[in-house]
């Protein structure tokens, strides 16, 4: 970027996002518009974003400049060499970061549940509160083949790729 302000003050932006904790922004989220998952999908989309940026960012410093150096030599716009030199480049990259962030998704938003952020968390909170064991050893079940089945596909994803 060849603007450091805005640079230097998205990267701040951005290291700020990722300092605050997803269960943080959960509460806070609660707290603004209640009890649900939509505050319990804000808080995991923001929490996501911090990381995906820094990780995307790390990885676009990383590429080769020499296919952008090409580009704009034989004539090519911005769009061109973000099209055909950047992409290409950190796709394989951003999909990996893109499938791990999910998976760490997946397992926060079990914690999230026990703050009132939704989802299969407050439904094993509520169980756990009725003393519903079986509903509760169900649910745990169900979340462990979920957790173990996304890490699965996300595996096959990433060797396919990269």
């Amino acid at each position: 970027m060849e603007n450091r302000f805005l640079h230097h003050t998205t990267k701040q932006m951005m290291n700020i996002l990722r300092t605050i904790p997803d269960l943080l922004l959960a509460v806070i989220f609660v707290g603004l518009f209640g009890i649900g998952v939509f505050s319990g999908n804000l808080a995991l989309i923001i929490f996501s974003l911090g990381i995906l940026a820094k990780l995307l960012a790390e990885t676009i410093e990383a590429i080769d400049n020499e296919p952008l150096d090409a580009i704009r030599a034989s004539g090519g716009n911005t769009l061109q060499v973000i099209g055909y030199g950047v992409i290409p480049q950190i796709l394989p990259q951003y999909t990996s970061f893109s499938l791990y962030v999910f998976e760490i998704n997946v397992r926060a938003s079990l914690v999230l549940g026990f703050v009132g952020a939704g989802g299969i968390g407050q439904l094993l909170q509520r169980s756990i509160s009725f003393m519903d064991y079986d509903r509760t050893m169900m649910i745990i079940f169900i979340i462990f083949l979920a957790v173990v089945l996304i890490e699965y596909i996300s595996g096959k994803i990433r060797e396919a790729i990269l």
